[in-house]
């Protein structure tokens, strides 16, 4: 049984209450849901709140989780990111929320139009940019996203180019692998 399939039934029995069901998922999923919340709050303490609410959320709306929609994973993450985004909207509400990876920063980066973009996709390229390490994620995005060349990214971080094609090519490994798990 794939893992999404396993999520997927943990989460059915959530939805009927089987508190089990619930704990299994919660160690399951929770290092990945703080890892998304903690990536937006920069808080550890807030964090672990709020992944107690989003993990309340879940035991609430598990019933209302549509796999034909997406993956479980995404489905949550979606939730966590939410949550946090708005714990920040609510410290700081005349300030706009720098979150990781906005709609337009991601449209961009798959060179699609806002209309022609998947949400799913784009949850699971959310979850999975903010997975990966921060500086691999800064050469991807500069170099795929910014349009940098190798040479400019040697420049700027005072690498060699072989250094920076590594870089690159582990940070676009570590999307991949973490996109074909999403």
């Amino acid at each position: 049984m794939d893992s999404a399939k396993a999520l997927e039934d943990l989460l059915a029995a959530t939805a009927e209450g089987d508190r089990g069901a619930f704990r299994e998922l919660y160690d399951r999923c929770s290092a990945k849901l703080f890892g998304v919340i903690l990536r937006i709050l920069r808080n550890r303490h807030k964090s672990e709140d709020v992944l107690q609410d989003v993990f309340l959320k879940i035991w609430q709306k598990a019933g209302s989780y549509n796999p034909a929609q997406g993956r479980p994973i995404t489905w949550m993450a979606t939730i966590a990111r939410n949550r946090a985004i708005d714990i920040v909207r609510a410290a700081r509400p005349e300030q706009s929320v720098e979150e990781p990876g906005d709609e337009e920063e991601i449209f961009r980066l798959g060179g699609h139009d806002a209309e022609d973009v998947d949400v799913v996709e784009l949850e699971a390229l959310r979850f999975c940019l903010a997975e990966m390490k921060e500086d691999d994620r800064n050469y991807v995005l500069l170099a795929y996203y910014e349009g940098y060349s190798r040479e400019e990214l040697a420049d700027r971080f005072a690498s060699p180019v072989g250094t920076i094609k590594t870089r690159l090519r582990r940070g676009l490994l570590a999307l991949r692998t973490c996109l074909e798990k999403a």
